[in-house]
């Protein structure tokens, strides 16, 4: 057994696994995003292209990245050994990952700081606290339409202009005033919040904890992180299924729109929330699967979690909308006016609904715990896959227990010093473009290459001995593993990478600069930020590739095949003078002409040709014959 073989740990038990890929892909989005996106798109219908996609993108890119990492049993960076020339898709990887740890702790300091909050006879939310609120906000007792309800108590309400189609209300203010001190656009920085600091702290301090000791101590954590939501969503949904409009809210979620069905867009925001959901490309399913059993049930695994990840988000949509739909009823009007998407739903609408509950604080603990539970089991993976894969790529530190804990909590200071201009007044406008930009281009991208790389590159007809060679502990089993490859191999081979293409290009085509969308909070400078960060992990690969190509003797063959032939010249003999006088009209004359590099820094050796240099060109890589694996390189 290696060094590395005995410094790498194992799950404790496959539950754990499980269970660490639920929390992985079941996150804060299955809550605030696919509600939305639902109802937004045909409601019932958008199940649709919902599960379509799951089948054609989500389930094949998941068993893919499985069995990758299962088979090696290294990180997302390591792990290109298989390929030296495209590590940059491990470093972008990485890079993705470390990008989203950042501002997702934020997302969970943002939890913490209402868990807090909720804590008291009266939600703070309930009410226009002048402290906080503007002279627009208006709560359930004021009059809407009266543009001095405060009946002149307000010095600084006694002269603005009143505008009733702008009122808002007081979960609306007390989330961009109170919570956020939000300022008017990402060039106006405001002053940071100590308190949305000191959340984001504990948020950083318990996930140094709990990664103390990597998977070991996560394994652990799971059974709480993973499962307590569930509970919690149950709880939540039995309450709001007994207020009044909770059925309008669950009618206005689910009632099919099957005209939708026609337009583009739905059909790219269903590939878009399958291929996020479960959290493919990132290097997370690559790592937590490299601590498996070789010999685990990777495809049992693969059906198993993707259908838990959208079955609790269909389930989450229920508790979301049943409470709007009581909000709606108490209001007095559409749900659709009280339905919003993304962190508005999570820390506007809902928390509003929230508020007009009996017990309100009661369910405001409940609920922002969950929301806590569930961000903290996606980051714990996120952030141990940045882990994993520079770990695995520097073993020196994985021998020294305390090199590694230092190494830990060090990532875990960089990433709260880091996170701390989100905490400023424009750092939600920061976190947004973070979000939107590294959630797009640089996944898409990576999908598709992981699956050019290993289906094409590799070869399908390799990867699935390789899979067959893991899973063929009993023939039920290889059998059924053969089997699966009438449908893996059509979605690895043309299916799935045709589908991310076809989302790739149709985001370019859909594409607006941030300013564009929103001038008077991105200005034009932000867009700059954005393509920086789009390109910082995109570029990753085809820079490792040149730069691996042409240090392994590339520039060597470029120089060679582009120079003159040895028999360049003058046809006849007798017009060849000076350096064309001493060569000869023969083959044998190119042996006087031709460059011997086997001595070359660059390892290519010309009169070898590329074939005979020493394997420079396929490092590492080993070929198949029809027996097994042979060591001969090629």
């Amino acid at each position: 057994m290696t060094e590395t073989e005995k410094q790498r740990a194992n799950w404790g038990s496959h539950v754990e696994f499980i269970l660490t890929l639920v929390g992985f892909a079941v996150g804060l989005g299955n809550v605030w995003r696919f509600p939305y996106l639902c109802f937004e798109n045909g409601g019932g219908a958008f199940l649709i292209p919902y599960f379509i996609c799951l089948v054609v993108m989500g389930i094949p890119l998941f068993y893919l990245e499985l069995s990758f990492g299962q088979f090696a049993s290294l990180g997302p960076v390591k792990i290109w050994i298989i390929n030296p020339a495209m590590k940059g898709l491990g470093y972008s990887m990485i890079i993705v990952s470390a990008l989203i740890s950042l501002y997702y702790n934020v997302i969970i300091a943002v939890c913490i700081y209402y868990f807090f909050a909720s804590m008291r006879s009266t939600l703070l939310w309930t009410s226009c606290d002048p402290d906080w609120a503007s002279c627009l906000c208006r709560d359930n007792t004021m009059n809407k339409s009266d543009p001095d309800p405060w009946n002149s108590t307000r010095q600084d309400c006694l002269n603005y202009t009143f505008n009733e189609s702008k009122v808002t209300n007081p979960s609306e203010e007390y989330f961009s005033n109170r919570v956020l001190r939000q300022t008017s656009g990402l060039d106006v920085t405001g002053g940071i919040s100590w308190e949305l600091t000191l959340c984001l702290l504990l948020a950083w301090t318990i996930v140094f904890l709990v990664l103390t000791k990597g998977i070991k101590s996560l394994g652990k954590v799971v059974y709480v992180t993973a499962i307590f939501p569930y509970i919690l969503l149950t709880a939540l949904l039995i309450r709001g299924l007994t207020l009044d409009g909770s059925k309008d809210g669950i009618d206005f979620y689910l009632t099919p729109n099957i005209t939708k069905l026609g337009e583009a867009k739905v059909w790219s925001d269903a590939a878009v929330q399958i291929f996020y959901s479960l959290s493919a490309c990132s290097g997370g399913l690559i790592a937590m699967a490299s601590y498996n059993n070789f010999r685990n049930n990777v495809l049992r695994d693969t059906f198993l979690v993707p259908v838990i990840n959208c079955l609790t988000s269909f389930y989450a949509g229920f508790v979301i909308f049943a409470s709007l739909g009581f909000m709606a009823n108490q209001k007095g009007v559409s749900v659709k006016d009280v339905a919003a998407g993304g962190p508005g739903l999570a820390f506007v609408a809902y928390p509003e609904a929230l508020a007009q509950m009996p017990a309100s604080p009661v369910w405001a603990v409940l609920f922002f715990l969950m929301m806590m539970m569930l961000g903290f089991s996606s980051e714990f993976s996120i952030v141990e896959t940045v882990l994993t894969g520079v770990l695995d790529d520097f073993p020196s530190i994985r021998r020294s227990k305390y090199k590694a804990i230092l190494f830990r909590a060090s990532y875990c200071i960089v990433g709260f010093v880091l996170g701390l201009p989100m905490c400023t007044g424009c750092g939600f406008h920061l976190l947004d473009l973070v979000d939107n930009a590294t959630g797009g281009f640089p996944l898409l991208f990576v999908g598709f290459f992981e699956v050019i790389a290993i289906a094409y590159i590799y070869g399908f007809v390799r990867f699935r001995k390789d899979i067959l060679m893991m899973l063929g502990d009993t023939p039920l089993l290889r059998s059924i593993s053969k089997f699966s490859f009438v449908y893996f191999g059509p979605m690895w081979m043309v299916f799935t990478p045709l589908c991310l293409l076809a989302v790739i290009v149709f985001k370019c085509i859909q594409y607006k600069t941030k300013h564009e969308e929103d001038p008077g909070v991105f200005p034009q400078w932000a867009d700059v930020i954005w393509w920086l960060i789009v390109l910082t992990p995109v570029l990753c690969i085809p820079f490792w590739f040149l730069a691996y190509f042409f240090r392994n003797g590339a520039w060597r063959v470029l120089c060679d095949v582009n120079s003159p032939k040895p028999t360049w010249g003058p046809a006849l003999k007798e017009n060849r003078a000076g350096v064309y006088g001493d060569l000869e009209m023969t083959p044998s004359g190119f042996d006087k002409f031709k460059m011997n590099d086997s001595n070359s820094d660059l390892g290519y050796d010309s009169s070898k040709g590329l074939e005979e240099t020493n394997g420079k060109f396929g490092n590492g890589l080993t070929q198949f014959d029809n027996e097994g694996y042979t060591t001969e390189k090629f």
